[in-house]
């Protein structure tokens, strides 16, 4: 039976509800509606028990440098300032092999190697998994992003974080199950949060963190002039209209989405006013994130996922810097500033997160969309001390926490230079499908029908990397 099939199915046999009932509606929420009758006619049942109940990625928009961070690589120096082949001599300015300044050193009781640009983020050693062997399809940000999001290159597939919201749906009836927050758009924008063909009320709610006030992070949040009472009165005369509306056009899923979406943002009024606002949070605990767009990010992503948002996406963009790690010149001086920041935010989360007892269900991600080159990149002056790192697809590193991942693990190599990945290589597909599995999904199993065939967030490829997992 199709997906498209069993949701209309539901809302032919429902005599309420707002919009599209399918996995997300807050009306069942607490049941923990499954995504199709594949996943059991028990819906409180998934594929299998998930490990974790919610995603927080961390995304560095830019893509850093793995031989900078957390893939160490001192046969760099021996060979500084040489070509690492024909084929990349002279290519988009590159000059020779560029090690790394800065020093690494193991931690933990696993003896994790990470750089002296994370002294903060290194007393989490233990809970991290470092994937080294990552590698995808392309070397150009717009692709890169999303695939990494989205699972495919081109601008029509769902978000990651849409696919968990349309095969998890909520834990909540007054907040979404799927936000992004970011500081002004990205690059590619919204449809690094899109639900694309999927039902609307997957799509990620945006909230531009450039802001603190609640009311200009949330717009619209409290009517101008109507008290409660009289907007649940205003609201119910208009989902009656709604409601007789729908009768004559059963199974528009962008009818539904509307209806619901107007349901959830009278909820929201009440908590998202809450949750969005750090100032019930200690002065100790605002400054140990930090003062910066991503600090208060990633302390108002715990809040959310705190109250039930599954899906949280924060993306690591600057004012009027829309991708801060894509660091072409002044590599070295840039990822100070960066991971400074970073580091900052990411172990006060992962800290908080622990100190909570939410980080063995709570899955952390962190990374780019590719890594950067482990050989220098120079502008027309051919001034090495201004040199930057090119854009690089073959081999980078990314983290994972939490969630029943296994920590204090390195996993995966790339060879000597850190140009390729070699050993337990890892796609983006294969990291998709093992966030999924994660979270109670068989990747090969949610899909979507749409244009006459079935989609997923893998397409057709993606493994579960076991050696990952507790």
């Amino acid at each position: 039976m199709s997906f498209l099939f069993s949701r209309r199915d539901l809302l032919h046999r429902a005599a309420t509800g707002f919009g599209t009932v399918g996995l997300c509606s807050a009306l069942q929420s607490s049941r923990g509606i499954s995504a199709s009758p594949e996943l059991g006619k028990d819906s409180r049942h998934l594929h299998h028990p998930p490990r974790a109940k919610r995603v927080i990625f961390l995304f560095m928009n830019g893509a850093p440098s793995h031989v900078d961070t957390f893939d160490p690589k001192p046969l760099l120096a021996d060979h500084e300032g040489e070509a690492p082949s024909e084929d990349i001599a002279g290519k988009n300015r590159a000059a020779g092999y560029m090690p790394s300044p800065f020093k690494f050193s193991q931690h933990g009781e696993s003896g994790i190697e990470m750089s002296e640009l994370l002294p903060r983020l290194s007393k989490h050693a233990d809970d991290m998994c470092v994937i080294r062997s990552m590698h995808t399809d392309v070397p150009n940000h717009e692709p890169g992003l999303l695939l990494m999001q989205s699972g495919h290159q081109q601008p029509t597939r769902p978000s990651m974080g849409s696919w968990l919201s349309y095969g998890l749906g909520t834990e909540n009836e007054n907040l979404p199950a799927f936000v992004a927050l970011c500081p002004g758009l990205p690059v590619v924008g919204p449809q690094l949060w899109s639900s694309a063909f999927l039902p609307g009320q997957h799509q990620g709610v945006e909230v531009d963190t450039n802001h603190r006030e609640v009311e200009k992070l949330v717009h619209n949040i409290q009517h101008p002039s109507l008290g409660r009472t009289a907007q649940k009165r205003q609201l119910d005369l208009v989902q009656a209209l709604n409601s007789e509306h729908r009768k004559t056009r059963a199974g528009e899923a962008s009818l539904d989405a509307h209806i619901r979406s107007m349901e959830l943002a009278f909820q929201m009024q009440n908590d998202a006013s809450e949750a969005f606002d750090l100032s019930f949070e200690s002065k100790k605990t605002r400054e140990s994130y930090g003062d910066s767009e991503y600090g208060r990010s990633c302390l108002l992503g715990r809040r959310l996922l705190e109250r039930g948002v599954r899906v949280v996406q924060i993306f690591y963009v600057r004012k009027g810097q829309k991708q801060p790690w894509d660091t072409h010149k002044n590599n070295n001086q840039a990822h100070r500033t960066l991971c400074d920041d970073a580091d900052r935010g990411t172990a006060a989360l992962l800290r908080d997160l622990k100190n909570r007892g939410m980080l063995d269900d709570t899955l952390v991600i962190w990374g780019g969309e590719f890594g950067r080159t482990p050989y220098a990149q120079v502008d027309k002056s051919k001034d090495k001390k201004k040199a930057g790192r090119d854009h690089h697809h073959t081999g980078f590193s990314m983290f994972l926490a939490g969630g029943g991942v296994r920590g204090g693990l390195t996993y995966g190599s790339t060879d000597d230079f850190g140009m390729h990945a070699i050993d337990n290589r890892v796609h983006v597909h294969d990291l998709h499908a093992t966030v999924l599995h994660q979270m109670g999904i068989d990747h090969e199993r949610l899909t979507f029908r749409y244009s006459g065939r079935d989609y997923r967030l893998t397409d057709v490829h993606g493994r579960v990397i076991h050696d990952l997992l507790t």
